[in-house]
């Protein structure tokens, strides 16, 4: 995530701050308990005391990691889509009344969120970085229609990912206010 750091803002700050962002906004959503799951070390000082924090390896598949989370139905979102409108975390809960998994696809590859029945169905393996997920978990299913596509959005992985961050959209505070500062 900090490789899109632009230049002069601190990759470190940078992660930080999309990664607190995207907890946020979660943490905004009515009926839906956050969960941090993370590998970096001191991310848990951006999350509400008794948030359940679940650190994992940087090499730990996605389908573990589901696996590991509380609940009947889960959501991940990617830590570097700091700007995902709440609203499309709804539309991904939503498409779980007809699929057993739902994505939010990005334009240029990967997936800014994943939502889910648990435990996952044991032929999904899931990959937010595939280039293109659906289509992937699509053939995984035994039935295409037990993978939804929500509307999508983009993740921050490169500098000029910055450039489709909307300054009039709501959220994205610390990620604006780094940015602002350079």
């Amino acid at each position: 995530m900090g490789r899109a750091a632009p230049d002069g803002v601190d990759p470190e700050e940078f992660r930080a701050a999309m990664a607190e962002d995207t907890y946020e906004m979660v943490a905004a959503l009515d009926l839906v308990t956050p969960v941090l799951v993370t590998s970096v070390p001191g991310l848990e000082d951006i999350v509400w005391p008794g948030t359940d924090i679940i650190p994992i390896n940087d090499d730990e598949p996605l389908k573990s990691i589901i696996n590991r989370l509380p609940g009947d139905q889960a959501a991940v979102i990617a830590a570097d889509a700091p700007d995902l409108p709440p609203l499309l975390v709804g539309k991904l809960f939503r498409e779980l009344g007809r699929a057993q998994i739902a994505l939010s696809p990005c334009e240029y590859g990967g997936a800014a969120a994943l939502a889910c029945h648990l435990p996952l169905p044991g032929w999904a393996a899931p990959d937010l970085d595939a280039d293109d997920p659906v289509a992937d978990l699509r053939a995984q299913a035994p039935g295409r229609r037990m993978v939804a596509a929500s509307p999508g959005w983009h993740r921050l992985r490169t500098r000029d990912d910055t450039l489709r961050l909307d300054p009039g959209l709501e959220g994205w505070d610390n990620t604006r206010a780094l940015l602002g500062k350079y």
